[in-house]
């Protein structure tokens, strides 16, 4: 989808991500090796009371499901930034779900947009536990094409 087809307030569904335990614990361990992550017994000292998933194996989890919606197709050009806020923990073998919503466009130039992607993530009660700001650079209809229009 080209930028000159992107409205502000688009919204698209995420498919629902599984936090399947073992995937849980082999990313902790590889990335984020800290006891509320990887032991049991410790986490169950904790105000959580069990293990809660690494917050980026979380967004991670619900990003790979975004990328399956494939918004912008190969009029993506690149990534610009992203910024994630943790709100809740998640736990093994929650499910998160989530919302992406078009916040901003601004246009660049004659061949690409920034287009600014807010996502929210809820768990299977409904709580929302991350949210993500993300900034995308996406292509303009070439100007020969708009011509033609």
């Amino acid at each position: 989808m080209f930028f000159d087809e992107i409205q502000l307030g688009m919204t698209v569904e995420i498919p629902p991500a599984v936090i399947e335990k073992e995937k849980m614990l082999d990313f902790a361990r590889l990335y984020d090796n800290i006891p509320l992550h990887t032991d049991e017994e410790y986490a169950k000292t904790t105000p959580f009371g069990r293990l809660i998933a690494p917050g980026v194996m979380s967004f991670m989890a619900v990003w790979a499901k975004y990328l399956e919606v494939d918004l912008f197709g190969e009029e993506l050009l690149a990534g610009k930034s992203t910024r994630i806020e943790w709100l809740k923990p998640v736990f093994a073998e929650d499910i998160l779900t989530g919302k992406a919503t078009v916040t901003e466009l601004v246009r660049r130039n004659a061949r690409n947009g920034l287009v600014q992607i807010t996502i929210e993530a809820r768990n299977q009660e409904g709580e929302l536990v991350l949210t993500n700001v993300t900034e995308a650079v996406v292509k303009c209809r070439p100007a020969a094409e708009v011509a033609d229009s």
